[in-house]
C-alpha cells in the first residue's frame, strides 16, 4: 500500500512541474496590469488588452487543473505505453463527467443539486457542466483509467477483433466502469462537498495553530515520500477552499493586488502556503552550517556542493537534495528542521503574510512580491526581515548541534556521509568498466547497483527521487556505490528503494527505462 501511495505521490509531480512556468507568465501579466507601476495601463488601452491576454493564457492550466491532472498521472502510472494511457484517461474523464452531466440535467434536484452554472459545487470540465470532483475525482478516474490501461493494453484478441486491441479495448471496458464510478458519485458527493465544506471551515478557524500543524506536518513527512499527500489535497485539492489554494490565488490575485486589506484577512487560506518560508530562508542556514563545520581542507567542496543543492532549494523549493545530506545520518536535524519551518511560517502568518509561498523564489517574487508589491510592500518586508531572522537561528543552532555531537555531516565524515563532486562522479565513470558496469553512463551504473535489469519490478521517479521495488533486495549495492555514481543518498525499505538523484532524475529515469526494456 505504501509502495502504491508513493507511487501516486510521484505521479502528482508531473503535472504540478507545469506550475511554476505558468505562475511566472501570471505574475509578470499581472504587475503590467498595475497603475502604480505602469501609468500608461488604462482601461481600453492596448497595453491593457495585451496584457490581459497573456492574463488569460497564463490562467489556462489552473483553470482547467483537474484536467491536467487527470491526463498527466498516467504518464508516470502507466507501466507501458503511456502516451495510449493518457488518450484513454482523457476519454474516460470526459465519459465520466458527461454521464454526471446527464443525471443531473434531469435527477438533480431528488439528488440535492441545483443543476445550474455558477452553483457552488457544480464546475466546467471541457465544457460540461458536471459535480466538482476536483482533483480527487481526477486521480480516482485517472487511476481506474490507467489500471485498465495495464491490465488490457496488451491482451491479445482473435484476428477478426484485432481492430479492438489496445486503446480502444480499454475505453471499451472502461466505458461501463466510468458509467458506474458517474452514478456512484452523484449519490455520494454532494454529501462529501457539505463535509469538506465544514473541513475548510475548521482549517480557516484553526488560524495559527492549522498554519503550524499543516507546515509541520508537510515537512516531517518528506523522509516517508507521502508529504504530497499532506498538502495535494489543499494546494490542488478542496480541503482548504473550492479548486484549491494555488488555484484560488491565481484567479484572484488581481483583486489581491488592488486591495488594501491585510492579505490574512483576504485570504485566510494562503496561510496553509507559507510552506515555501523554509525551504527558501531554513535551507540558506541549513546550507551555511553545513559549510562551516565542514573540516577546512574540506570546505571548497563542501561550498561546490551545497551551494547547487541551496540554490536548487532557494530557487525552486525543491529541498530534498540538502535535506537528505543529513537526514540519515541525524534525524534530529531533521525534525528541529520541521518545527523550525513550521514556526517560522506562523509567525509570518501572525504579521498578515499569506499568499502563494509554498515553492521558492521564483514563485515568491513572480507571483506574490512583484504584482502585489504596491499596496503589500511592508508586509513583504516584514516577511523578509523574518525569514532572514530564522537563516540566522537555523544557522546557529543547526552548527552547535553539529560540533556538539560530533555530525558526520559532508565534509567531515566517512564517505558513507559524504555528497561526491562532479569531478568524483567523472572519475567514478571512467572506472566502472572495471566494477563491472555495462556503460559509463549513471543509468546503466544505477541499474547494475539495482541487481541487473531482470531484478527491477517496478521504476517511477518524483521531482529529485528515483522509485524502485525489486524482487530481491539483496542483490542491491551498498548505498556508497549508488553515492560513486552520483546520488545523493538512498532509502532502503524492504524491497522498495528510493534513490536521491537531484533535479536530472527525469532523465536518469527515462534512460534506465530504455535500458531495462533493451
Amino acid at each position: 500500500m505504501k509502495d502504491m501511495i508513493q507511487r501516486f505521490g510521484a505521479a502528482m509531480f508531473v503535472p504540478v512541474l507545469l506550475f511554476p512556468a505558468a505562475g511566472m507568465l501570471l505574475g509578470l501579466s499581472v504587475m503590467l496590469l498595475n497603475q502604480d507601476l505602469f501609468p500608461w495601463a488604462v482601461e481600453g488601452s492596448a497595453w491593457v488588452k495585451v496584457s490581459t491576454i497573456l492574463l488569460q493564457a497564463s490562467l489556462a492550466v489552473f483553470k482547467n487543473m483537474a484536467l491536467v491532472f487527470a491526463v498527466g498521472l498516467p504518464i508516470a502510472l502507466a507501466k507501458s505505453a503511456s502516451g495510449r494511457a493518457v488518450l484513454a484517461t482523457l476519454v474516460s474523464y470526459i465519459t465520466f463527467n458527461y454521464v454526471i452531466g446527464g443525471i443531473l440535467q434531469f435527477w438533480g434536484p431528488e439528488l440535492g443539486v441545483n443543476y445550474v452554472e455558477g452553483e457552488r459545487g457544480l464546475t466546467d470540465v471541457g465544457g460540461i457542466l458536471t459535480l466538482d470532483t476536483n482533483l480527487l475525482g481526477a486521480i480516482v478516474i485517472a487511476s481506474l483509467s490507467v489500471w485498465v490501461h495495464n491490465r488490457f493494453f496488451d491482451k491479445k484478441l482473435p484476428n477478426w477483433a484485432a481492430v479492438f486491441g489496445g486503446t480502444p479495448l480499454v475505453v471499451i471496458v472502461s466505458f461501463p466502469i466510468m458509467v458506474l464510478m458517474a452514478i456512484i458519485t452523484c449519490f455520494t458527493w454532494p454529501s462529501i462537498q457539505h463535509g469538506i465544506n465544514n473541513l475548510q471551515t475548521f482549517l480557516v478557524g484553526a488560524g495559527s495553530f492549522g498554519v503550524w500543524m499543516f507546515t509541520f506536518l508537510e515537512r516531517i513527512m518528506i523522509p516517508t515520500g507521502l508529504h504530497h499527500f499532506v498538502y495535494g489535497p489543499v494546494f490542488y485539492g478542496p480541503v482548504a477552499v473550492d479548486g484549491g489554494t494555488v488555484a484560488h490565488w491565481i484567479q484572484n490575485i488581481q483583486n489581491f493586488a488592488s486591495n488594501p486589506a491585510p492579505l490574512t484577512e483576504q485570504f485566510p487560506q494562503g496561510g496553509l502556503m507559507l510552506t515555501g518560508m523554509g525551504k527558501v530562508f531554513g535551507c540558506t542556514g541549513i546550507a551555511m552550517a553545513l559549510y562551516a563545520t565542514a573540516k577546512p581542507e574540506n570546505k571548497k567542496m563542501v561550498l561546490g556542493l551545497v551551494l547547487g543543492a541551496a540554490l536548487t532549494a532557494i530557487l525552486t523549493g525543491i529541498t530534498e537534495p540538502i535535506e537528505f545530506t543529513f537526514l540519515f545520518i541525524a534525524p534530529a536535524l531533521f525534525a528541529l528542521h520541521a518545527v523550525l519551518a513550521a514556526t517560522m511560517a506562523t509567525i509570518a502568518y501572525w504579521f498578515g503574510v499569506s499568499g502563494n509561498f509554498q515553492t521558492g523564489l521564483i514563485d515568491f517574487i513572480f507571483q506574490n512580491w512583484l504584482p502585489l508589491g504596491s499596496l503589500h510592500g511592508d508586509t513583504y518586508i516584514v516577511q523578509v526581515l523574518i525569514g532572514l531572522s530564522f537563516t540566522a537561528i537555523y544557522f546557529v543552532v543547526f552548527r552547535a548541534l553539529i560540533l556538539k555531537f560530533d555530525i558526520p555531516t559532508p565534509g567531515r565524515g566517512s564517505a558513507e556521509a559524504k555528497l561526491y563532486t562532479k569531478a568524483d562522479y567523472k572519475g567514478a565513470q571512467q572506472s566502472d568498466s572495471s566494477s563491472g558496469v555495462i556503460d559509463g553512463g549513471q543509468a546503466s551504473a544505477f541499474i547494475e547497483g539495482l541487481g541487473g535489469k531482470d531484478n527491477i519490478a517496478l521504476l517511477t521517479n518524483c521531482a529529485t527521487r528515483l522509485r524502485i521495488k525489486v524482487h530481491e533486495p539483496e542483490k542491491v549495492a551498498e548505498t556508497q556505490y549508488f553515492q560513486e555514481h552520483g546520488a545523493v543518498n538512498m532509502v532502503r525499505n524492504g524491497d522498495s528503494f528510493q534513490i536521491i538523484v537531484g533535479l536530472t532524475v527525469p532523465q536518469v529515469r527515462e534512460e534506465m527505462t530504455q535500458l531495462t526494456r533493451a
